[in-house]
């Protein structure tokens, strides 16, 4: 007999089945769930750490309005333990070469900014922050037509990669304190000045993200299109 889905009154076949998940792609969110389970089904673990993790997981859930028993907490929380030794066991030990290839993304800054559309007043701005006639507070609350405008020209602190590519190369390059002259972003002219640099830095929470940063890439080409198939059994 051929497995089906009952939903109410209706009944799936196996075939209608595969077909509804191809057509609302719900076949790649399946599949990385395939692909993990395949990947850590090696992975071992002591049983503190499984105690650990279960208590963890079970502290999430205190409160929740989700209804969950323990041994569905047990389950999640194995598999979640898993991946997480997967992870450190597969990118963990050239996390900090990684680190340092995506440091100039990941620093932060904090700088001033107006934004206009007229090239003659933008040059006025420029000028007369340059020669210390008006401060860019007073200016940005003045002539700004972004944001920047309600926070004195101020901005961030706001990572590099989140940055116009452009805008991210001026800061990149500035020292603190250093007016870059009026340039063209788009249809917008900027004026801008680096106020603080952040340096990201390799703690625990950055481990965490690069790590997961890291598997996500690997998880994407696991199930690129090329590497499945629908294939409906012959009756």
């Amino acid at each position: 007999m051929n497995p089906v889905l009952q939903f109410g009154d209706r009944i799936l076949p196996s075939g209608e089945v595969l077909q509804l998940l191809q057509k609302y792609q719900l076949v790649p969110p399946l599949l990385k769930e395939v692909v993990i389970d395949q990947a850590i089904a090696q992975v071992e673990h002591t049983p503190q750490e499984e105690q650990l993790a279960c208590e963890q997981l079970a502290q999430q859930y205190q409160g929740r309005q989700e209804q969950i028993n323990l041994e569905q907490i047990k389950s999640i929380a194995i598999r979640q333990l898993k991946l997480e030794k997967f992870k450190e066991a597969t990118w963990g030990q050239d996390l900090d070469s990684y680190f340092y290839q995506r440091k100039p993304q990941l620093d932060r800054v904090i700088y001033s900014l107006i934004t206009t559309s007229e090239i003659g007043i933008a040059q006025e701005i420029y000028f007369r922050i340059q020669e210390g006639e008006q401060s860019f507070a007073e200016l940005a609350r003045e002539y700004a037509q972004g944001p920047e405008s309600q926070t004195d020209g101020l901005v961030g602190p706001v990572e590099l990669q989140g940055l116009n590519p452009m805008l991210a190369r001026i800061l990149s390059v500035s020292q603190p304190q250093q007016l870059s002259p009026p340039t063209q972003i788009g249809e917008w002219l900027v004026i801008v000045r680096l106020e603080k640099l952040l340096p990201a830095q390799l703690d625990r929470q950055m481990r965490q993200r690069l790590l997961n940063e890291r598997f996500q890439s690997w998880l994407q080409t696991q199930i690129q299109p090329q590497n499945w198939q629908i294939k409906l059994a012959e009756d």
